[in-house]
């Protein structure tokens, strides 16, 4: 076994318990904003809606970025069911339910680390392999995580928009 590769499989678990706590605040008690909400409203279908135009030519990637946007939004609405929201003086705040928002990030981590892997070990292989991006990008891993992390981040923002707006207006200051 090589050096670079002993050091790549000691670097994983580092690599992915980092990416672990970059994504705890996401999750912890927050302010809500209604630009942040409109725009994961807006950019993750526009974002759902490209990479479908994008897969038209492949069925397999295309049903496998429905069923991972349909599973995301189904996370998505379980997970605005148990977030916490309150409203103190004139702001709002909202905790959201960790557990599916971290499980969602952290499988399209896992997958993008999956690609450099295959990538590294193809590189250090006696006979490499053309990979193309067409490859990587409609395989139907990738088409799940990218549609699970995406449904799931339009749901909650379309969810946070929603509560907002049924809040009663707050009186104005003197």
């Amino acid at each position: 076994m090589q050096l670079t590769t002993l050091a790549l499989l000691i670097l994983i678990p580092l690599l992915i318990w980092r990416v672990y706590l970059r994504l705890r605040p996401f999750f912890a008690r927050q302010e809500s904003l209604m630009w942040k909400h409109w725009t994961g409203a807006v950019l993750f279908p526009l974002l759902l809606l490209a990479a479908a135009v994008s897969l038209l030519a492949d069925v397999l990637a295309l049903s496998s970025l429905g069923a991972g946007a349909l599973g995301g939004a189904w996370l998505g609405f379980f997970t605005l069911k148990k977030t916490r929201f309150e409203t103190i003086g004139r702001r709002y705040y909202f905790k959201p339910y960790e557990r599916f928002g971290i499980l969602v990030c952290m499988l399209f981590a896992a997958r993008v680390l999956q690609i450099g892997v295959e990538l590294y070990m193809n590189r250090q292989s006696e006979f490499p392999q053309m990979i193309t991006r067409e490859m990587v990008l409609h395989h139907p891993l990738s088409c799940v995580a990218f549609g699970l992390l995406a449904g799931y981040l339009a749901t909650f923002s379309i969810g946070m928009l929603r509560w907002r707006r049924a809040q009663p207006p707050l009186p104005e200051l003197e």
